[in-house]
């Protein structure tokens, strides 16, 4: 069985911890939720609860990295993006601070705690923040991957991280930051997901093949800055498109996607797989990943309907 996401975030926060002596954590007071509490018990002295303050917190973060340190901030990705947002605005990303933000239990992974506990905006509010990387992670070699390499960023960086395990992927490229990786080859259609999303359309991808269509399977963790190079080169490819997220449909991935897209000249039919602009409510994550659309199956009726749309004029 695979380690659940939070886990896996915890115990390489302990593992960095011991190489890098500048790092500090700090949480929001769920550290038994978001697994800072590893690094708790490791290193007592770097660890701050501040309590249910995010906003306090955020601002102690851009202090300590003034002052040199990484700090590593902890909270739901629902209040990390909200309550916190006006100081990672205006401190941390406006000096451009060496922080990075933790998001845990992104999208619906905090299955029962209802609608205000659910981060399906999250995403589309860190893209319009200057400065800021943004990755969501899409398994748990990706989360390790992605957290070693953010040392390496001088800015602020946004992880969105899922309270669930998450099956994992078989990449043909290594994971980069700013870089997408290619899941699955096709010459129909382009699927580009991130995060849960992944997984749920390398399942939607076998089964169209059954169909007679070939998906491309394309993670793009990195949501900002996007891999460019890669959207051009798949819409190309395959001249049809999904995006397939654990967020709103709006402001996302597939807001991105389709930036990229008319900025390179390269038009294709585009399916958005996403949360339809409403709230959600509680209940086990599966069924919500399916009363929500955002699913294997949701995915595929997408891609045939992109595939569909080739050919016809663009208006």
């Amino acid at each position: 069985m695979e380690p659940a996401i939070r886990d896996v975030y915890g115990a390489e926060l302990v593992r960095l911890g011991k190489e890098y002596p500048e790092l500090v954590v700090l949480d929001a007071d769920v550290s038994s939720s978001t697994k800072s509490c590893l690094f708790q018990s490791e290193f007592p002295d770097r660890f701050f609860n501040v309590g249910i303050s995010e906003a306090n917190m955020t601002s102690m973060a851009a202090g300590l990295a003034k002052a040199g340190m990484v700090p590593f901030v902890n909270t739901f990705a629902a209040f990390i993006t909200t309550i916190g947002l006006l100081p990672a605005r205006s401190l941390v990303a406006y000096m451009n601070c060496k922080v990075r933000l933790a998001g845990a239990y992104g999208g619906l992974s905090d299955s029962y705690d209802g609608a205000t506990h659910h981060s399906t905006d999250d995403i589309a509010i860190m893209r319009a923040v200057p400065n800021m990387t943004i990755l969501v992670a899409s398994d748990a070699v990706q989360v390790k991957e992605i957290m070693r390499q953010s040392m390496e960023i001088d800015g602020p960086v946004y992880f969105r991280l899922s309270r669930e395990a998450m099956p994992p992927l078989s990449r043909q490229e290594p994971v980069k930051i700013g870089k997408g990786c290619v899941l699955r080859e096709g010459i129909d259609v382009t699927i580009f997901s991130c995060g849960v999303m992944c997984s749920q359309a390398l399942q939607a991808a076998e089964r169209l093949s059954a169909e007679g269509i070939e998906a491309r399977v394309v993670d793009l963790f990195t949501i900002k800055p996007i891999d460019a190079e890669i959207v051009e080169a798949s819409v190309k490819q395959t001249g049809a498109v999904v995006t397939a997220e654990e967020h709103s449909v709006i402001g996302g991935l597939g807001a991105a996607v389709l930036d990229v897209m008319a900025e390179r000249d390269c038009y294709a039919p585009l399916v958005k797989v996403g949360i339809q602009d409403c709230f959600t409510e509680s209940g086990a994550y599966p069924a919500l990943l399916k009363k929500y659309q955002v699913d294997a199956g949701s995915v595929i009726k997408a891609a045939r309907e992109a595939v569909k749309r080739k050919g016809k004029p663009i208006v």
